[in-house]
C-alpha cells in the first residue's frame, strides 16, 4: 500500500470514529444537549480534527442522515430486486423499510429524529442534500408504480402521491409498535403493517 492509500484510508478511518461517536451520542442526548467537544472525547480526537472534517455540529449529523438514507435506500434496492411483480416489490419495498427499523434502529432514530422535530434544524443546503437522499427512496417507488401502470398491472395512479403515502403510512404504522401493550394489545405488529401495505397494493389494481 502506497503513502496515498495509507493516508486515505487514515482519514476514512478517522471519519468513521466521529460519525461513530456521534451517531451514539445523538441517540443518547439528541441534538441540543451534544456538543463537538463530547463527541470529540468520545471519539478519542482533538476538536480541530472533528472540525477538519465538519465546520458545524449540523453539518456533522446531516452527514449522519446522508449515512443512513443511503443504506435503507440499499436494502430497499436489494429488496425490490427479489420481487417478480410490481405489487411484490412494493410489498419487499415496504418490508426492508420495516427491518431497517429493527436492524438499523441506530440509524431509523436519527432520521425520526429530524422528521419529528418541529424546526428547521439544517441549513438550506444541508437540508437539500439530505432531502435529495429522501427523494431517491421515493423514487424507486415511484418507478414500480410507473412500471405496474405500463404494464397494465396498475391502475393510473399519479406515481409521486402513492408514494408518499406509502412511506407516511408505513413511518407511522412502525411507531405503533411502542403501543404493543395498548393499541396493539393482542395484535401482531407486523401482521397490522402487512395489512396495511396490502390494501394500499390493492388500491393500486
Amino acid at each position: 500500500m502506497g503513502l496515498k492509500e495509507r493516508r486515505e484510508r487514515e482519514r476514512e478511518g478517522r471519519r468513521q470514529l466521529i460519525l461513530d461517536a456521534a451517531r451514539k451520542m445523538l441517540v443518547e442526548k439528541g441534538l441540543n444537549d451534544t456538543s463537538m467537544n463530547q463527541i470529540a472525547q468520545l471519539a478519542e480526537l482533538g476538536v480541530s480534527t472533528i472540525y477538519f472534517y465538519y465546520r458545524s455540529k449540523e453539518e456533522l449529523f446531516a452527514a449522519l442522515q446522508q449515512e443512513g438514507l443511503d443504506l435503507l435506500y440499499a436494502k430497499i434496492e436489494h429488496a425490490i430486486r427479489k420481487g417478480k411483480t410490481n405489487a411484490e416489490k412494493v410489498r419487499k419495498a415496504s418490508l426492508a423499510y420495516l427491518r431497517f427499523s429493527e436492524e438499523n434502529k441506530d440509524y431509523f432514530d436519527i432520521m425520526n429524529y429530524f422528521l419529528s422535530s418541529p424546526g428547521e434544524i439544517f441549513t438550506p443546503e444541508l437540508k437539500r442534500q439530505v432531502d435529495q437522499r429522501g427523494d431517491k427512496i421515493l423514487g424507486l417507488v415511484v418507478k414500480i408504480v410507473e412500471d405496474g401502470m405500463d404494464k397494465g398491472e396498475f391502475r393510473n395512479v399519479d406515481p409521486g402521491n402513492f408514494s408518499l403515502l406509502l412511506w407516511g403510512t408505513l413511518h407511522g404504522l412502525i411507531h405503533f409498535k411502542k403501543m404493543k401493550d395498548t393499541l396493539l394489545k393482542g395484535r401482531s405488529h407486523e401482521k397490522v403493517f402487512l395489512f396495511a401495505v396490502n390494501h394500499l397494493v390493492r388500491s393500486l389494481c
